[in-house]
């Protein structure tokens, strides 16, 4: 048995018993990170060019890692779905690499330098893509590509266990159907703190989720992190786009 398909069968086995949907995503990513000489993985699920959650992770670091992409909109798992074929990106160090300007700083401050999104396809249609993230520059072999290209023809089968769900995207972002689903994919803390903003500064939908992006942009966070400030209070953005100080317990 070649060294190619040993890795295949083992990223097989690895999913088999598992059952589906979300457990099935992460010990997909867990087994990557295994198997392959990589230090992180996570699945996207990608609907009408926008990241909508991370499906599956190898951990937490690689959730967050992931999520820098909804938080800029912009990443290299955007692209693969948007071309249908993967990005590869060896060293995000490279001067000449300038496709992410947001992305690219904010995931090498935490110690990423390489990226390698696999697109995944269900009946012939990328809704998804594997995300595989070392933290030293260099390619993939071409046995470890041609393993991970087939990890994310795998990562197809949990995700359509979420298609088959009927998930609404719109429904389920205001607790309808699909809603035990997009609670441990999308974020829901995001929707709730945009609908904070639309109310405080008499915004619509999308200027209240661009302001949230710009502030976490601005302060080094991730979009749920500045959603979960504004939640709890500890944050408020005034109509200038001026953070200011939140209430603290005895306001509340």
């Amino acid at each position: 048995m070649t060294a190619q398909s040993r890795l295949r069968e083992e990223l097989a086995s690895a999913m088999a018993g598992v059952g589906g949907g979300l457990s099935a995503a992460d010990r997909l990513c867990v087994a990557c990170v295994e198997l392959l000489p990589v230090d992180g993985a996570a699945i996207s699920v990608i609907h009408d060019g926008v990241s909508r959650g991370t499906f599956g992770s190898s951990g937490e670091f690689s959730r967050r890692l992931d999520e820098f992409q909804f938080t800029f909109g912009e990443g290299p798992c955007l692209d693969a779905v948007s071309i249908g074929a993967p990005v590869l990106v060896q060293d995000l160090a490279d001067p000449a690499e300038r496709r992410w300007p947001a992305f690219t700083p904010a995931v090498l401050d935490a110690g990423v330098h390489a990226v390698f999104a696999l697109p995944t396809a269900i009946a012939a249609v990328h809704i998804g893509v594997l995300d595989l993230f070392c933290t030293t520059p260099g390619p993939l072999s071409d046995t470890a590509l041609s393993a991970g290209m087939w990890a994310a023809e795998l990562a197809a089968l949990p995700l359509l266990d979420l298609m088959n769900s009927d998930l609404d995207w719109e429904a389920a972002g205001e607790g309808g159907d699909g809603w035990d689903q997009l609670a441990s994919l999308e974020r829901v803390e995001v929707y709730q703190a945009t609908g904070i903003l639309m109310g405080q500064l008499d915004l619509d939908s999308a200027e209240a989720l661009a302001r949230l992006r710009a502030h976490a942009y601005t302060s080094g966070q991730t979009a749920s992190e500045v959603a979960w400030d504004i939640i709890e209070r500890r944050l408020v953005l005034d109509s200038d786009d001026k953070p200011t100080s939140g209430y603290d317990a005895g306001s509340i």
